[in-house]
C-alpha cells in the first residue's frame, strides 16, 4: 500500500471515531435531559395542584344543619320552607353548601328528645327548631350547640331565653308572640251579638298556656265575655275537645295552639254542623276552612329566622343577634267557611282583608 493511501485510511478512521463519540454523546445527553425535566415538571405540577385542592376544600365547606319541627301541618311547613329561602338569600343553599336534616317529632316529646340527641351525636353546626316544644328539647339535648327558634311565643317563659335583646346562652330567634287584642277585636267585628267565647288549646303547651291562659281569657273576660276551656293533649284528642264545646259557645278561638292546629279539620267540620264560627290567629288555617284570622307573617317571620341562621354561620356571635319577631299582620276571611257556619262578613271587614277566599 502506497503511502498516500495509508494517510487515506488513517484520516477516514480518524473521522469515523470522531463522529462515533460525537454519537455517544448526544445520545446519552438527550437521556440525562429526559430523566432529570420529567420529575421537575411534575413537581412543579404538583404544587400549584395541592394550593388548588387547599383553596377548593374551603371553598366547599359544607355546613351540617338539623332542622325539626312539632308536627306537620300548613303554618309550621310554610315557616319551614321561608327559613330555607332566608339562608338560600344568604347564599346558603341546600345541597351545595348546607346539608339540612330534617326531622318531625310527629307531636311525641319523647321522640323530639331523640332528635335533639340524634343531632348532638352528629355534632351537627347550626341547629333549626319550629315551635316551643322542639326548641325546648334542642335546648336540654344540645347545650353547647347554637340553635336559632322559629314560631316560639314565649321565649322567656320557656326557658329558651333570659334576655331576648342580648342572648347571653346558645339560642336565638324569631317568636310569635301574637297580640291578642288584635284577634278578640276581630271577633268582635265579626260576632257583635256573641257573649261566650270558647277557647280551644293544648294546656300541655307552653306557648298555649302563655298565650290561652295568660293573655286572651283574662283579657276576653275584661271585654265582657264569657270563656269556656276545652283542652286536648293530643291530635286524636282534638275532636271530642270540639265537640265538647258544642251548646255552650258563641264562637270558637283557636290561637297559634300546634296539638289543635293540625287536627283543624276535626274541629271545622263539627263548627259547620252546629253553625259554630271558628276564628283563628294562624292566616294560613283561613284556607283550611276556619272563617277568618288576624294573623302574623309566617313566611316573614320565616325568613327572618333564616337570615339569622345564615349570620350565625359566618361566624356572628349569638348575642349580636336578638331575637326578632313579625312585623306584618294579615286579615284573611273565607266567604265559603262564613256561609256555612251561618255568618255574615261586614263590608267594612271585607274592604280590609289582604286576601278573601270566594
Amino acid at each position: 500500500m502506497s503511502r498516500s493511501m495509508r494517510s487515506v485510511l488513517v484520516v477516514l478512521a480518524v473521522g469515523l471515531v470522531a463522529a462515533l463519540a460525537i454519537g455517544v454523546a448526544a445520545g446519552c445527553g438527550g437521556g440525562g435531559t429526559t430523566t432529570t425535566a420529567a420529575p421537575a415538571t411534575e413537581t412543579t405540577a404538583q404544587a400549584p395542584s395541592s394550593t388548588a385542592a387547599t383553596a377548593t376544600t374551603a371553598a366547599e365547606k359544607v355546613y351540617q344543619i338539623g332542622m325539626t319541627q312539632i308536627v306537620s301541618h300548613p303554618t309550621l311547613d310554610t315557616a319551614r320552607k321561608a327559613i330555607i329561602d332566608g339562608l338560600k338569600s344568604e347564599g346558603f343553599e341546600d345541597g351545595k353548601n348546607i346539608a339540612i336534616d330534617f326531622q318531625n317529632a310527629e307531636g311525641d316529646m319523647a321522640l323530639a328528645t331523640s332528635i335533639g340527641q340524634k343531632f348532638a351525636n352528629d355534632k351537627k353546626d347550626l341547629i333549626i327548631s319550629i315551635t316551643t316544644p322542639v326548641s325546648q328539647a334542642m335546648a336540654k339535648t344540645n347545650p353547647d350547640r347554637p340553635i336559632v327558634f322559629c314560631l316560639v311565643t314565649d321565649p322567656v317563659g320557656a326557658g329558651l331565653l333570659k334576655n331576648p335583646q342580648a342572648p347571653e346562652g346558645n339560642i336565638t330567634g324569631v317568636t310569635d308572640f301574637y297580640q291578642i287584642e288584635y284577634h278578640l277585636n276581630l271577633i268582635k267585628e265579626l260576632l257583635p251579638a256573641a257573649k261566650t267565647i270558647g277557647l280551644l288549646y293544648n294546656a300541655g303547651e307552653a306557648n298555649s298556656v302563655a298565650l290561652v291562659e295568660k293573655s286572651e281569657k283574662p283579657k276576653a273576660e275584661a271585654m265582657g265575655y264569657k270563656t269556656v276551656s276545652a283542652t286536648a293533649a293530643s291530635s286524636a284528642e282534638v275532636a271530642a275537645a270540639a265537640q265538647s264545646l258544642v251548646g255552650r259557645v258563641d264562637v270558637i278561638s283557636i290561637t297559634t295552639d300546634n296539638t289543635i292546629v293540625s287536627g283543624l279539620e276535626a274541629v271545622l267540620k263539627i263548627a259547620a254542623d252546629n253553625k259554630i264560627p271558628v276564628v283563628v290567629c294562624d292566616v294560613d288555617s283561613v284556607s283550611r276552612g276556619a272563617l277568618a284570622a288576624y294573623g302574623m307573617n309566617n313566611v316573614q317571620m320565616g325568613n327572618k329566622a333564616g337570615v339569622m341562621a345564615a349570620k350565625i354561620l359566618r361566624g356572628t356571635p349569638i348575642s349580636q343577634i336578638p331575637m326578632d319577631t313579625a312585623t306584618d299582620y294579615e286579615l284573611q276571611i273565607n266567604q265559603t267557611a262564613a256561609k256555612a257556619m251561618g255568618v255574615t262578613v261586614p263590608e267594612a271587614l271585607l274592604a280590609k282583608a289582604t286576601k278573601v277566599y270566594p
